[in-house]
């Protein structure tokens, strides 16, 4: 049976909320039960990445800042759904909760917006390019060691609100964020994922539920995405087999070829771009996991012992 109303957990940033409403669009176009207006209530929890802006993720805890709170809440059963951005989802999960549906992946990219138009290459010796990300921080300095990275937090108006002040020169975000937001005009600059690799799992939205509550997971089950769940799947178990600390850059990015195959891409690096290290497996989509495994074990090997411990 389908049930007749659904709570639906999310972050309470504007783009957040565009997912969880694209979450609500999609159970409503797929279940008649659920088209009511009051079926499907969004509920809007508080985190501690949204509440602790003074410093970057990496100082405060790194790994399920977004997601602890509402998950808390889904164990405890104040809700019923989470709706996540899967780069922000740590890879083990709470004991009694799973994430069985993924969406169709939006654009992975990252894209760059100057506050004049140029692209990376173009940025004069010593601009700023503002970001909290370790992994972007890491492949900017990695190809621009003359340029100034400095931490920049908070959502994305924010973010442009600063750049547009003047407290950088230029920052860096996801373009599935912007289409999300109907802002992807402002980039600049989409980034080439050999120029910038992606976080893992970047552009993927993931819907979480309780273990036990098999009415919830048929349902999801219908709207999963399987070749956004099984890319995601390969570098997620890369990521597993790394075990970064939260001051690791690591990226990732697996591509689906239609014929059943799939690439995956890996880097893990230094957060000042010293040292980069990449790599990349091919092989049977039905072996995700496998792929992402043997990458992840691959560039340990190569980074040495204490590389991860020390970045």
């Amino acid at each position: 049976m389908t049930p007749t109303r659904l709570r639906i957990g999310s972050r309470g940033s504007p783009l957040a909320l565009a997912q969880a409403h694209e979450v609500r669009a999609r159970l409503r176009a797929r279940f008649a039960a659920l088209a009511e207006e009051d079926a499907l209530e969004i509920v809007v929890i508080k985190t501690t990445g949204d509440l602790t802006l003074d410093r970057t993720l990496a100082d405060i805890g790194g790994k399920g800042l977004f997601t602890k709170e509402i998950e808390d809440a889904l164990l405890a059963g104040r809700i019923d759904i989470a709706v996540h951005s899967m780069k922000d989802v740590p890879t083990w999960l709470p004991d009694g909760l799973v994430i069985d549906c993924l969406l169709p992946r939006e654009d992975p990219r990252d894209v760059l917006l100057s506050r004049n138009g140029l692209a990376l290459s173009d940025l004069p010796a010593g601009a700023v390019v503002g970001t909290a990300s370790l992994r972007r921080r890491a492949q900017v300095l990695a190809r621009r060691p003359d340029l100034a990275v400095v931490p920049l937090r908070g959502n994305v108006g924010t973010r442009l609100d600063k750049l547009a002040r003047g407290e950088v020169d230029a920052t860096l975000l996801a373009l599935a964020g912007l289409r999300r937001l109907g802002q992807d005009a402002v980039a600049h600059q989409v980034l080439d994922p050999a120029d910038m690799l992606p976080a893992v799992a970047q552009g993927a939205i993931g819907i979480e539920c309780r273990a036990d509550d098999g009415e919830v997971q048929t349902l999801l089950a219908q709207l999963d995405h399987p070749p956004t769940a099984l890319a995601v799947a390969a570098e997620r178990a890369m990521l597993a087999r790394l075990d970064g600390s939260c001051r690791t850059p690591i990226a990732g990015l697996a591509v689906p070829d239609g014929d059943g195959r799939v690439e995956l891409r890996g880097l893990i690096a230094k957060p000042d771009g010293a040292a980069v290290i990449a790599d990349s497996e091919v092989g049977p989509v039905a072996d995700a996991v496998e792929i992402g495994t043997e990458l992840g074990a691959r560039l340990a090997r190569r980074a040495g012992p204490g590389f991860l411990e020390s970045a």
